[in-house]
């Protein structure tokens, strides 16, 4: 995926539209791996021309004390989410027994 950018340097953007800065960057969202074998995490976003820049730009943001051993970036335009108003998850709020809410937890065993 290539995006047209003006050569515009020192000039300061702002978010004109959905994803996209005023330079025409798009917006990239940053996953951090913190240790092997961990999932990566949502950290932030960043606006960059391409994928390339945008990992070395997330290294120098988002890891600069060695925090993390991988970097994810995606296009924030090529994430979907659901909708907060359908009701996606409400076929389990019928099912009480899949949660554990029927016994207490022994101080002894600790945190599972």
């Amino acid at each position: 995926m290539t995006y047209e950018v003006p050569d515009v340097p020192g000039e300061e953007t702002e978010e004109v539209a959905f994803g996209f800065d005023s330079r025409g960057w798009p917006l990239w969202e940053v996953f951090v791996r913190p240790k092997r074998g961990l999932s990566h995490a949502h950290v932030g976003s960043l606006h960059a021309p391409d994928a390339e820049t945008a990992v070395q730009n997330a290294r120098d943001s988002y890891t600069r004390r060695a925090e993390g051993v991988s970097v994810w970036v995606v296009p924030s335009t090529e994430i979907f989410a659901s909708d907060d108003s359908e009701s996606l998850f409400e076929p389990f709020a019928d099912k009480p027994y899949r949660h554990p809410t029927f016994y207490d937890i022994p101080p002894e065993v600790g945190q599972l």
